[in-house]
């Protein structure tokens, strides 16, 4: 039985609105260990008793990544919207028990499980079955990073610095500087690993490529796209299509191809959605587009492309693919509509088709003599790819790690430089190797709310996708296994937010993502565990 709860504010007791899901609420914040967090909750909650149903629905998608079974299980059970608000406190309380340990992350993250099982045992009793197979996701995003981490961590960096310590022929009792390390490691890739474009741009036609993409599609997702005429473009470069299901032929969006620069135009690759699918009030098709910037041959001279420029147009078109197969009710839950550290699993999963032997059979033709990419060439291009991987791993490991610390250190005062050291010493930072983006000119950090805590974003969608490739690798068809090109429809291409990512891609995979596909795809050792 649970007694009173007071909350006082400057010396003065303050009522708790909202009854005994309010007390216990305002209990787990006091537990916790913050005040602060109590007050704040006294304040949410009674803002929550007026709170209009969009505001509302605004401050559960935010709240998504912090607690999303229990904010799913208060829709499930209908719980008043006031004490939906109150979950706020859920997340100050895992930030003061962070302060309250004074950085012992271990210690804060069992706190926060044990709040958020008192909250699921005392308040959602209702829940029964369902709440109790699924953990605590009150630090998902620390969890997953933690994990990756630390199963690669040590065992990713040492191999490539024993290789550029070869190359200069220097003893290890001389190490090289970090200043030194990308001269070397230059020196390693000419011995070891040089591929060189100029073999490789003859076969990669640009109108080819599109039409692999058009291909991959079709195997995966049975769609067809068919060429539109007569549709307003922003610029007579800029082609449509229609995107159709091959078997019934109906009708699921338009795809816009803009692939070539011109003045005004910004730089890079991407993909837009101008609508996004819906059937709130009725059945809205999407309209999407990929965009890149390749230069504008000759009429009849084919633009011939780098490897690299071919892995982004997969990558973009897998953004694509995303919204064209979204099969949702609310627009706002649609296609790439999804949480920071998930939207680039399909656009990085579908960048793998690019070197099945069916795509480069088929359309990396050479332009001139129309013989396919020979598989010496696409053997060198996919060892090429394992080069200097500990390095790269490492330097995103570094920043991400330190985006995700400055994160947890609240509102303390911090001298960058300082912290910066102290913690690439606590995660035992390879000295030959600096972090990829040095503290004070890290944009993802200050930028803006996107990237916040999320550049280990990056790294968790590469665990997916290197995972989730996997499981067509080991299942009868391979590449394009029709069962499982299936569950990737039905779980994760065509779901967009409506399913917490956790529970669509265990649904997908049979279980839960490991690193080991991520290590065995760099070219790392890989222990058991892992």
């Amino acid at each position: 039985m649970l007694g009173p709860v007071e909350v006082r504010r400057d010396g003065h007791p303050v009522a708790v609105p909202g009854g005994k899901t309010a007390e216990l609420l305002v209990r787990l914040a006091l537990d916790a260990g913050t005040t602060v967090s109590a007050d704040r909750l006294v304040d949410d909650l009674w803002a929550g008793a007026s709170t209009r149903r969009n505001t509302l629905q605004a401050k559960v998608a935010r709240l998504r990544r912090a607690v999303p079974e229990a904010i799913e299980g208060t829709y499930r059970l209908g719980v008043e919207p006031d004490q939906v608000d109150a979950l706020c406190v859920l997340r100050d309380a895992a930030a003061g028990a962070k302060r309250l340990d004074g950085g012992d992350e271990h210690g804060a993250r069992e706190l926060s499980t044990a709040a958020l099982e008192r909250f699921r045992g005392e308040l959602l009793p209702a829940a029964g079955d369902w709440a109790a197979p699924h953990r605590s996701q009150l630090e998902e995003a620390r969890a997953k990073l933690i994990e990756t981490q630390l199963t690669a961590r040590m065992r990713l960096g040492e191999h490539v610095i024993a290789d550029a310590e070869a190359a200069a022929q220097r003893r290890p009792k001389q190490p090289i500087a970090p200043w030194d390390y990308r001269y070397y490691a230059e020196k390693v890739r000419k011995a070891r690993y040089d591929l060189d474009e100029n073999e490789v741009k003859p076969y990669l036609q640009l109108e080819r490529l599109r039409e692999a993409m058009f291909w991959v599609a079709g195997e995966l997702f049975g769609f067809d796209f068919v060429p539109v005429a007569g549709l307003p473009v922003v610029h007579p470069d800029v082609r449509v299509w229609e995107v159709v299901e091959r078997d019934s032929r109906r009708h699921v969006g338009l795809w816009y191809f803009d692939p070539y620069a011109r003045q005004g135009k910004r730089s890079g690759a991407w993909m837009n959605a101008y609508r996004n699918q819906e059937r709130f009030a009725c059945d809205i098709p999407t309209i999407v587009s990929n965009n890149a910037n390749f230069v504008e041959g000759e009429p009849g001279v084919p633009i011939l492309v780098s490897w690299t420029d071919a892995e982004t147009m997969f990558h973009e078109f897998g953004h694509a693919l995303h919204g064209l197969a979204s099969d949702v009710r609310y627009p706002s839950l649609s296609g790439t509509s999804v949480v920071r550290d998930y939207v680039e699993f399909p656009s990085q999963l579908l960048e793998h088709w690019l070197s099945t032997p069916e795509v480069l059979e088929q359309f990396a033709l050479h332009h001139e003599t129309g013989e396919p990419i020979p598989p010496p060439l696409v053997a060198k291009i996919e060892q090429a790819a394992k080069f200097n991987q500990g390095f790269k791993t490492a330097e995103y490991l570094a920043s991400a790690l330190v985006d995700m610390k400055l994160h947890l250190a609240g509102d303390r005062d911090i001298d960058p430089r300082r912290f910066e050291r102290a913690t690439l010493a606590e995660i035992g930072m390879p000295r030959e190797i600096v972090m990829r983006h040095r503290t004070p000119q890290f944009g993802h950090i200050f930028s803006g709310d996107g990237y916040s805590a999320a550049y280990y974003s990056y790294l968790w969608a590469d665990t997916l996708s290197a995972d989730a490739w996997e499981a067509f690798s080991e299942a009868p068809g391979g590449a394009y296994d029709r069962d499982v090109a299936q569950r990737l429809y039905d779980h994760v291409f065509s779901r967009g937010n409506t399913v917490d990512p956790e529970l669509a891609y265990r649904a997908f995979r049979g279980r839960d993502p490991g690193t080991a596909a991520l290590m065995r795809q760099r070219g790392f050792p890989i222990t058991e565990e892992a």
